[in-house]
């Protein structure tokens, strides 16, 4: 049961882009397509994922033995920007397309600060390993489901009349906080 209550938070009630506002310059720079989009998605899920099993490793079996915990965040940042260049090395050789249409933005989720707070939220609610990981995954979801959300509706609204003071990045955060509105409603569920 506690698991399902972490991934339902973490996917609707306390979305890591729409509530905690993380991650929000992947959200508005590679949402303009679908397919870039679920892209990201899984990136940022593979390595959201490994980073937190890592970085509680690291956290539990090295800087809290050695009394280090003060250096819990430079830690965290070299073991993400590590994970970032093995899967950067790993979608040149597996998916090219996938790499070019990514483009500079698969080098930011080194600095997505929705992987490093994954990390540190994953500390910080004292999680087990477990736990942590499941919560990494679904807030990975969360993440995913609101950016594929996001890019589905500006690609709907390029084919929509929209007065030119409007298009583009305006019209975008008018559309990121009614979505973010919309999640609000999940509020009270858990």
């Amino acid at each position: 049961m506690e698991f399902i209550i972490i991934v339902i938070s973490a996917i609707f009630v306390n979305n890591i882009v729409l509530t905690k506002f993380l991650g929000i310059c992947p959200f508005i720079g590679v949402s303009n397509k679908v397919e870039t989009a679920i892209g990201m998605s899984g990136a940022v899920m593979f390595v959201m994922v490994l980073a937190t099993m890592v970085t509680y490793l690291i956290q539990v079996y090295v800087l809290v033995p050695l009394g280090i915990g003060f250096l819990q965040t430079i830690t965290f940042i070299l073991i993400i920007a590590s994970l970032v260049q093995m899967v950067e090395i790993m979608l040149k050789k597996v998916s090219p397309s996938l790499f070019q249409a990514l483009g500079i933005f698969l080098p930011l989720i080194t600095t997505n600060c929705a992987v490093l707070g994954v990390a540190i939220l994953s500390v910080q609610n004292d999680y087990n390993l477990l736990e942590g990981v499941v919560f990494a995954a679904a807030t990975a979801v969360g993440f995913g489901l609101s950016l594929i959300i996001f890019s589905s509706i500006r690609e709907h609204l390029d084919l929509m009349n929209i007065p030119k003071a409007m298009k583009g990045v305006p019209i975008a955060f008018i559309v990121a906080g009614l979505l973010a509105m919309a999640f609000m409603g999940f509020a009270g569920i858990v």
